[in-house]
Formats: C-alpha cells, structure tokens, sequence
C-alpha cells in the first residue's frame, strides 16, 4: 500500500451498555486484523443518546480523561489501532460541557480534539440543553501519512467548515453523527457535496438505530473526493482505504483548484451580521 494511503473502519456500532468497552475492543481487535489503521466511532458511542430528552444528566458528562475516554484510549492500546471516538466532556475551566470527538493514536495518546459547533434543538435531539457549541475551528492533523480534519453531525450541513478543513490541508473529513433515517436522503446528498466541494474524502458514520423513542438511523458513508460512494453501509464494520495520491488530483482539478476567496467570503458575513 503506498504511503499516502490509510485503511479505515467504519463502526457502526455504540457501545454504551455494561460489556461496551469489552466489546468495542473486540471489535477494534476485528478491524486492525482486517488491515485498519483507523476506526471512526459514531457520535457519542459510550453515552446513550441523551439529548432524546430535554433534561441533562450529570452522569452523561465527565471531566478530561474520564472514565468513558479511558474505556476509548484503552480498547485502541490494546488493539493497536488509531480511533475517532467521543464523549460529553465537562471543561474544569468553565464547568460548561461540550460533545467532543477524541481523536487518538494505537497507543491510546489523544493526538487531536474536537468540539462541535453547530447544535441541533428539536424534537429527539435536544442538544442544546445537553452541552453549548464548541468555540474553535480545529486543524487538520497528520496520522499515517494522511491529514484528517474532524467535524461532528450538524457540522456538515454549514458546509463552510468543510471547505476551511479542506484549504488548510486535509485530505480526509471524519464526521461521526447521529442522524434520523427519514433525513438520510439529505445528509447523504450533503456529505457528497462536502466531499466534492472541499476535495477531500468524507468518513461518516451513525449511530445503528432507534434509541429511547427517537429514530436514529440511516447508513454510514465513505465518500471519495470526486463524490463518489465507496461504502454505504449499516454493517457493524466496514473496511475502506483512502488514498492521497486521489486528493491531490482532485485538489488540482475542478473545482478544487478554484479561488478560495476568503477575504471577499468573510467580508460579506461581516456586513450581513452588522446589518442584522
């Protein structure tokens, strides 16, 4: 495998129940001996889906390596495989919460972190009164030879985060979600679009399905950067390999080679925010 190039696994999988963190290993052990380097986890994958109510719990938040990021750190360590997991961390600065994705190495040290910006407020998925909206536009960081940016569900439908990942560098966007199967069609039709506009691979994966009377469903995606699907999956795992050699060809053609025009882009939100 050239060195630009990454197997990844998509877990379509949570882990949230007693024997969770047994068999998330398990199933990172399954990955890393089908060829994986990487596994993305859906949103949240050791909380239950709390925002299915309006009433936050403390025991779904915990502070910086707490106990469900240690579970995360130690299934990667011993199956020796990098991971995008995620928890409801509580930050000792402030005391606020936040739905962060946990990126880390195959030796379970956190190489990146990421919280979500956009928060969705509606029926099943009242995450406003769960956690606030994260506060800084993240990075791409390097692992194996390839630059990942990092966006969490809602994320991808303001597609200006992608495209920001997308000039500073990435060549893939890891996306966990927890999106409902009715809504599919759309975020199906959003993350090819990301993935075609930022010229970057899209790594999606959601939640497997119903949970406390909500719908969650709908499969996960692996979208190359011309668009294309190489796997739509509800499999618990599915294997895919992304190769940088496919980002830099579509970063040189159409539209990746486009302007970015930054300047002009912020200055109209600026003056659309002064004028409201």
């Amino acid at each position: 495998m050239p060195e630009s190039s990454i197997t990844v696994a998509l877990v379509t999988e949570t882990f949230h129940d007693k024997d969770g963190p047994d068999r998330l290993t398990t199933r990172l052990q399954e990955a890393r001996e089908k060829g994986a380097r990487l596994a993305v986890l859906p949103e949240l994958p050791l909380n239950p889906w709390s925002p299915a109510t309006r009433t936050p719990r403390e025991e779904d938040a915990e502070e910086p390596d707490g106990p469900r990021e240690r579970a995360q750190r130690q299934a990667a360590r011993e199956a020796g495989i990098g991971l995008l997991g995620g928890i409801i961390v509580r930050d000792p600065a402030d005391g606020r919460r936040y739905n962060e994705a946990i990126l880390m190495d195959g030796s379970g040290e956190v190489i990146h972190r990421y919280r979500k910006l956009h928060l969705p407020q509606e029926e099943g998925f009242w995450e406003a009164d769960h956690y606030d909206p994260g506060r800084t536009l993240a990075q791409p960081v390097s692992f194996h030879g390839l630059r990942f940016g990092v966006q969490i569900c809602s994320d991808n439908n303001r597609p200006q985060g992608s495209h920001l990942l997308g000039a500073a560098g990435a060549q893939a966007i890891l996306a966990p979600r927890a999106t409902p199967a009715e809504t599919y069609q759309r975020w199906r039709l959003v993350l090819r679009a990301n993935a075609v506009t930022s010229a970057c691979y899209v790594i999606s994966v959601n939640r497997p399905g119903p949970e406390a009377g909500v719908e969650v469903g709908g499969a996960s995606l692996a979208i190359d950067p011309n668009g294309v699907v190489l796997a739509e999956t509800l499999d618990p795992l599915t294997i895919v390999e992304l190769d940088g050699e496919a980002v830099a060809r579509a970063k040189e053609g159409y539209p990746g080679y486009l302007d970015i025009r930054s300047d002009l882009y912020a200055s109209g939100w600026s003056r659309l925010r002064n004028e409201g």
